[in-house]
């Protein structure tokens, strides 16, 4: 190799080595029905997510969100436009990014440590040692100290949910990739696990997208949300959060004086209930 094209190399393999953690730039999808007619469902949409940020995506109901996590995450493939994680282009599924769903699909017949080791001892990489010794630390960051031995018929919601986190922080992802993750629960307890996730997201510099259909728990996680329009969707706007006092206290957060602010304008770009 030459001495331009060695330069080269090194400029490109810096440039991707900074780049944010997902580009998304004039992402669409379409899917043929029944009757092979195409059916739209994304169109045309563009944003970044950068490393120590959460973003939230919220939409109308229907709209295509969980579509758009898929394809972004490799799941399904995009029909247009081009996805990037840490600068190059996406082929399957992206390394280093964890998936997190509503439900906690918590095996019943292993304890909560073995779920929570369980993709690690899948991938052979880390010794078994190792792999206990890192959930045993996010049971403690995540007000789970003592219960790693329980099952989770003897946990409760909010504990399994927890349990969900930890499996998907301990193989340490760049990302999170949230899908409603905390719909189901009481509202106590999603504050508190929201608060967990703001906390490890920020101090360890990872980034979240979060879909959600919760407007208040976007605004008071997120740094950035982006509002969708119906299908075939659209970003109808995007809103930078800027909130006083501390981002993982999710009480404070409702409490700051933009909240209201924020949470009323959203909700009017929803046009919930408009034809």
């Amino acid at each position: 190799m030459n001495r331009s094209a060695s330069a080269a190399g090194r400029s490109e393999g810096a440039a991707v080595a900074n780049a944010p953690p997902l580009v998304a730039e004039r992402v669409s999808k379409t899917y043929d029905d029944d009757w092979h007619k195409a059916v739209p469902v994304i169109a045309d949409l563009s944003f970044t997510l950068e490393a120590g940020t959460i973003v939230s995506i919220v939409g109308p109901s229907g709209c295509g969100k969980t579509t758009l996590l898929n394809t972004l995450s490799g799941l399904i493939p995009p029909s247009g436009g081009d996805i990037r994680w840490h600068g190059r282009p996406l082929r399957g599924m992206p390394p280093r990014v964890g998936y997190m769903l509503q439900k906690d699909l918590l095996f019943p017949w292993r304890t909560a440590i073995a779920n929570v080791t369980l993709g690690l001892e899948i991938a052979g990489t880390v010794p078994r040692r190792e792999a206990r010794e890192r959930a045993q630390a996010l049971f403690d960051q995540l007000g789970l100290h003592g219960f790693a031995t329980h099952y989770p018929a003897t946990l409760s919601g909010g504990m399994r949910q927890r349990v969900a986190l930890a499996r998907t922080l301990v193989v340490d992802p760049e990302v999170l990739l949230l899908d409603e993750p905390f719909a189901a629960l009481d509202f106590q307890t999603k504050l508190l696990i929201e608060g967990d996730t703001a906390r490890l997201v920020r101090d360890q510099h990872r980034a979240a997208l979060l879909i959600t259909h919760d407007v208040e728990e976007a605004v008071s996680l997120s740094d950035r949300v982006i509002v969708l329009t119906r299908r075939p969707c659209r970003i109808r706007s995007v809103y930078d959060i800027e909130l006083e006092g501390d981002r993982a206290d999710m009480m404070a957060a409702r409490d700051s004086r933009q909240f209201t602010d924020y949470v009323r304008a959203i909700w009017r770009d929803l046009e919930v209930g408009r034809a």
